[in-house]
């Protein structure tokens, strides 16, 4: 089987609500893909589909080419988290993932072995109920592994998660990825992806927006621009502006500049005599390059006064 997760022109509406309309891309094997948009997007619509959770109104959801019905051994070729809370509260953490192994025909000991990939092997006695958030995302994220599956699919993973988890999880999705997986991981905060994600499908409504690389959408929002950082953050505008550059003020101590080379920029520097501390590509953050993608996606409706985002 082919570890691909895949969507075609899939279509989903909800009564009058179209939640899915006519979306398409593909989950490729060895790469974390972040899967974004704004709240009620269709994100969580368009897991529940792939895993046979909704039905869809047209196109197919697929996992390694089939649908999740058609699966034989469905954990041990894709796993799921979308809804941390999905234990019964008084059951403790060992028995919670041993009931699934065992539903599976997975060993016990798998159900150790995930429990320490979490972090959680001093916590197995304890009801879930009783943990945190975080601990329950961790928990849910040990279910998601027993299979030891080549595709995963999570949904928000990092909810909850405080920034030493943060950074765990990161890395864990980078490991996953890196050992051949298919990873999607849904998020509407881009900082969530930073450092993690090779891949990026954004949605609003239901519709693509994009589906680019993240070194692609980083490379387009940049558009040439250039950073130079400097005390004398007034002399540098003027200085530049003079020669046609395109000059805003990107902080306390440093400008933004577009229209120019680096070299043409260091030369104009030097020769007026302002002084400056380093001149380098500009380079946004990823949430700031997602910004920048989907400001046309934004529809203002002035007779309303609503926004829509398409």
């Amino acid at each position: 089987m082919e570890a691909t997760i895949e969507v075609r022109e899939l279509r989903k509406s909800y009564g009058s609500t179209v939640a899915i309309d006519g979306l398409s891309f593909t989950v490729r094997p060895g790469q974390v893909t972040g899967f974004v948009g704004p709240n009620g997007a269709g994100k969580s619509t368009t897991m529940r589909m792939l895993l046979g959770l909704d039905t869809p109104d047209g196109g197919v959801a697929l996992v390694g080419g089939r649908r999740y019905r058609e699966l034989r051994a469905p954990l041990c070729q894709v796993g799921a988290l979308l809804d941390a809370g999905a234990f019964h509260p008084g059951r403790r953490a060992r028995d919670h993932l041993l009931w699934i192994a065992r539903s599976n025909g997975l060993p016990a000991k798998r159900v150790d072995e995930v429990l320490e990939l979490v972090g959680l092997t001093t916590a197995a006695g304890r009801r879930a109920g009783a943990f945190s958030l975080g601990m329950h995302q961790r928990l849910g994220i040990a279910g998601a592994l027993l299979g030891d599956p080549p595709m995963l699919i999570f949904d928000e993973p990092v909810n909850g998660l405080d920034p030493e988890g943060i950074v765990w999880i990161r890395d864990l999705l980078r490991r996953l990825a890196g050992e051949g997986r298919a990873v999607l991981v849904s998020s509407h905060l881009m900082s969530e992806l930073e450092g993690s994600a090779d891949h990026l499908v954004v949605i609003g409504r239901g519709r693509l927006i994009a589906d680019t690389s993240v070194r692609e959408l980083l490379d387009r929002a940049s558009d040439g621009r250039v950073a130079v950082r400097t005390a004398q953050c007034l002399e540098a505008l003027t200085v530049l502006a003079v020669d046609g550059a395109t000059v805003a003020a990107g902080g306390p101590d440093s400008v933004t500049v577009a229209g120019l080379p680096v070299e043409r920029i260091v030369t104009l520097l030097s020769d007026g005599g302002v002084s400056f501390s380093g001149v380098s590509e500009h380079r946004p953050s990823l949430e700031e390059a997602y910004m920048e993608l989907t400001r046309n996606a934004v529809e203002f409706h002035a007779t309303a006064g609503q926004v829509r985002a398409w």
